[in-house]
């Protein structure tokens, strides 16, 4: 598991802690309560307001207050109940996209040391410098790869997203369609075992020694990249 712990400090200078931008900052937390809202819409209509579930129960009700309807009236109900929340679904992907943006432009005015591909660079360099001996350096190296694949699925989903959200105006078929909804599915559970493999390695870094990782994502850290 120590593999997945992300570093406080940089390994060729030990004294400096990594310092994270304001705008990264940002990101990174809208970027969970955008995620986590996502999340929780796909969880609402997969359990509470299934379709399947919600049609026999929708029904009995409805007969409950004397209301008599068939089983195809009674599933257009839970349709329609099910459409709402995607509805609230589709929104949280327009501000997924909408801070994914943000990332990117906010990346092109980072310090030299701060943008990712450098930091990426740096990481192999590094890895590369120590004779590929150093278990630090490819543990460095390999969180930020973890962090690469997950910037790439965020770009995914945004275009799938998008793809499905606005299928009639770009022409795309519904078996086309459906086959981007099902991609778009299975990327969101890889970045479900992302977030699970990040937090085990958050969780893990502050019990040792990179201690303090959290509140450097809240103001930041104390020692700043020159550019």
């Amino acid at each position: 598991m120590a593999i997945i712990e992300p570093l406080r400090k940089d390994i060729d200078n030990p004294s400096d802690i990594k310092k994270h931008s304001a705008s990264v900052r940002v990101w990174h937390w809208l970027n969970l309560l955008i995620i986590s809202g996502s999340l929780l819409t796909v969880l609402l209509n997969s359990t509470l307001l299934d379709v399947k579930g919600n049609t026999s129960y929708v029904q009995q009700q409805l007969q409950k207050s004397g209301v008599s309807v068939t089983p195809g009236q009674a599933k257009s109900v839970a349709h329609g109940l099910e459409d709402k929340v995607w509805g609230i679904h589709i929104y949280f992907g327009y501000a997924l996209v909408a801070i994914l943006l943000f990332r990117l432009i906010a990346e092109i005015f980072q310090p030299r040391k701060q943008k990712f591909f450098s930091s990426l660079n740096s990481a192999y360099q590094t890895y590369r410098r120590h004779s590929k001996k150093s278990n630090l350096a490819l543990h460095d190296l390999t969180v930020k790869a973890l962090y690469l694949i997950f910037y790439l699925l965020l770009i995914i989903m945004g275009v799938t997203g998008l793809s499905m959200a606005f299928d009639q105006e770009l022409g795309i078929s519904k078996g086309t369609s459906h086959s981007i909804k099902e991609f778009h599915g299975f990327c969101m559970y890889l970045i479900l075992i992302f977030i699970g493999v990040h937090i085990a390695g958050v969780l893990l870094a502050e019990r040792k020694e990179n201690k303090g990782i959290v509140s450097d994502m809240i103001n930041g850290g104390k020692t700043s990249y020159g550019n």
